[in-house]
């Protein structure tokens, strides 16, 4: 993984020097590709396990966004990608599997830059992943990531009631961005909105999460993002603890969403960080169609849905 770990030094790098909302903004025509290889064993054990998934058996739907990573951050921190890599916010996730994939296949990976969208607190960018086997796209996803900014109104003011200097009348920092309960999902065609808080799954099951599951995620994800690693660094970008990958979070719900070949689609919104440690709810409809994680008092963390190939059932 130290492509990765190359592209998020580069990333830190160079995010200062972009400037998002800049209405000429276009997106590099680049589709960084990984040639058709084979999934390494022990990598894929270590995500089975700390995920919660099967030991064997078919491809998690979560493993080629995983694998495909390092290629979406090498995109999004060239020089040519509008957007600051820093401070990006995941939104978002759509998979399509377009069949079960066997661990032992060769996966050849795409990844490339499909829209920017104007969104009420910013600019979210919408970043496309394909896995194929031969010339068959076998696994597809679209992810949401937004990069938040202010843009100030024809008097000066932002949308918040700050002042184009970014300072409000208290003195006090503007709320942080929290995702959106309805964002586009796809480039073309009609818009898909990612599920809104049902609220009232019932709970299935609970989680304890430790402190160090970032750390413990991010060496079997390669992604070292400072803010899962440590408190110390989770606070240099505002967080009071280290926050769980949200990555982790869909991957350890569609572990309990049954034969992963009778899944058509998963869609999931991210709502609120997971700060660790922490004791989280997993809470789903009988079908598993639905599903949400649930923290303190019942704040939201992630939801989700679930769309069934015909004739397919859920969780027994």
């Amino acid at each position: 993984m130290t492509s990765l770990t190359a592209s998020l030094a580069r990333g830190a790098l160079t995010s200062p020097f972009k400037r998002a909302g800049r209405p000429d903004a276009t997106l590099p025509p680049d589709r960084p590709t990984r040639p058709a290889a084979p999934v390494a064993p022990g990598p894929l054990a270590a995500y089975r396990r700390i995920c919660g998934f099967p030991e064997s058996g078919e491809l998690p739907l979560t493993y080629p966004h995983v694998l495909a990573f390092p290629l979406t951050m090498r995109l999004m921190t060239g020089r040519a990608f509008p957007l600051p890599v820093l401070g990006l916010v995941h939104t978002w996730i759509e998979i399509t599997p377009h069949r079960t994939v066997a661990s032992a296949e060769p996966l050849e990976l795409t990844v490339y830059a499909e829209k920017l969208t104007p969104h009420r607190r910013g600019t979210e960018v919408t970043m496309a992943t394909e896995a194929r086997v031969g010339r068959e796209l076998v696994w597809e996803s679209r992810s949401g990531y937004l990069s938040r900014h202010r843009q100030a109104a024809p008097d000066g003011t932002m949308p918040d009631g700050t002042a184009s200097d970014g300072t409000t009348p208290t003195g006090t920092t503007p709320d942080r961005a929290t995702p959106e309960r309805g964002t586009t999902a796809r480039g073309a065609g009609p818009a898909t909105a990612v599920p809104t808080a049902a609220g009232g799954l019932p709970a299935r099951t609970e989680w304890r999460l430790p402190g160090d599951l970032g750390r413990r995620y991010g060496a079997v994800s390669g992604d070292r993002n400072p803010i899962h690693l440590h408190p110390l660094t989770a606070r240099l970008f505002g967080f009071p603890r280290a926050i769980a990958h949200g990555m982790w979070t869909v991957a350890r719900c569609l572990a309990e969403a049954g034969d992963p070949s009778s899944i058509r689609s998963v869609r999931a919104g991210f709502r609120a960080p997971v700060l660790l440690p922490a004791t989280v709810t997993y809470a789903g409809d009988a079908t598993g169609n639905a599903f949400e994680l649930r923290g303190e008092k019942g704040r939201v963390h992630l939801v989700g849905t679930v769309t069934r190939r015909a004739g397919a059932s859920g969780p027994g």
